[in-house]
């Protein structure tokens, strides 16, 4: 999911408690990777998916314009905004924000498609702090994990060096970075990614000492 989180207050505690009890109970476990914009979040997801066999990425859906090369179902669901407002209403989100004017979430049919894949070890959701804790409500055993920067200095210098963002787009992010680092308390499991390598290895500890480990090419 892409960065730059908006809060959406739409939704009433009671009706997501509802939606909440909608959610189908996962056989599969469901990762949670969490962190500032910058942070190396999806780096560190290809990393682990190399070193640990069965973790399947949530395909998230969305009500921006596909991008070039872009396919849906396989990049992003894309929806319309009554589309999206239609599953919403429905209860069809395990997760939702608004992002730059478009929206995001993903969808419980990710759980189901993991629920039925015999060799899905996990479910691993790339989401912000918002999506985050929505899914504590509404799946409590799901593994979060936040990732943290190693400094301020040090996240300026990624988003920099990735020359996606203007100066102005840099310091709205790194606003937003600094209200996400003061939740890191939140988390139980906090990884500073100031090395791939070393942050990688600790996603993996730390999934075999909560799940068991699971090699890549090891038998399901």
């Amino acid at each position: 999911m892409p960065d730059l989180a908006e809060q959406d207050d739409r939704r009433p505690l009671a009706e997501a408690a509802q939606r909440a009890r909608l959610v189908p109970p996962p056989i599969a476990e469901v990762l949670v990777i969490t962190g500032p914009s910058g942070v190396g979040k999806g780096t560190l997801i290809r990393a682990l998916r190399e070193r640990v066999s069965g973790l399947e990425l949530s395909i998230s859906a969305t009500t921006r314009a596909p991008r070039l090369g872009e396919r849906d179902g396989h990049d992003y669901h894309f929806l319309s905004h009554d589309e999206f407002d239609r599953r919403l209403a429905a209860g069809e989100f395990l997760e939702h924000a608004t992002y730059a004017g478009n929206r995001y979430g993903t969808l419980n049919s990710e759980l189901e498609r993991v629920r039925v894949k015999p060799d899905a070890r996990a479910l691993v959701l790339e989401i912000e702090l918002q999506g985050s804790r929505q899914v504590r409500r509404a799946l409590p055993g799901a593994l979060q994990v936040f990732i943290a920067p190693p400094s301020t200095e040090a996240l300026r210098a990624r988003l920099e060096g990735r020359g996606a963002d203007t100066g102005e787009q840099i310091e709205e992010r790194l606003a937003v970075a600094g209200r996400e680092l003061e939740a890191r308390s939140e988390f139980e499991h906090v990884i500073e990614n100031d090395r791939l390598e070393r942050a990688v290895g600790a996603l993996v500890e730390l999934i075999a000492s909560i799940w068991g480990p699971k090699p890549r090419g090891a038998s399901q």
